[in-house]
């Protein structure tokens, strides 16, 4: 008698404390991102050599070294009036130029779809 009531004691106590770790939300944006705007966000993204990297090919005002293999990333908002296309020259360029050098970032899983929508934030302030 007394183990059973221990097991039933115990699987309550697991189970308690189960839903109450799946009620917490688990985030791993630290403070900095958090506090900043998608448009910064997204800065940080494109300039970074390990993820966007949009200075390896693209002139961006304000950017080190940046490279010329693509146009420069100026007037965006003129350039792509419907940001929905400007998203879809950044997951895959190769729809609307099969001979382009951009890679697919989103059919490629370079950037996540959230960091796809960050960087198109940004590049809506150039």
């Amino acid at each position: 008698m007394r183990k059973a009531a221990y097991i039933l004691s115990t699987t309550a106590s697991v189970t308690a404390l189960v839903a109450t770790l799946g009620l917490a939300p688990v985030s791993t944006a630290s403070a900095e991102e958090k506090a900043a705007s998608p448009a910064e966000q997204g800065k940080k993204i494109a300039w970074n050599r390990k993820k966007g990297n949009c200075l390896a090919c693209h002139q961006i005002e304000g950017g080190a070294v940046p490279g010329n293999i693509g146009p420069p990333l100026v007037a965006m908002k003129s350039r792509f009036p419907d940001k929905a296309k400007l998203r879809a020259q950044i997951w895959d360029a190769t729809k609307s130029n099969p001979n382009t050098m951009m890679p697919p970032f989103g059919r490629h899983k370079i950037l996540s779809e959230k960091e796809i929508d960050l960087v198109v934030e940004y590049l809506y302030t150039l």
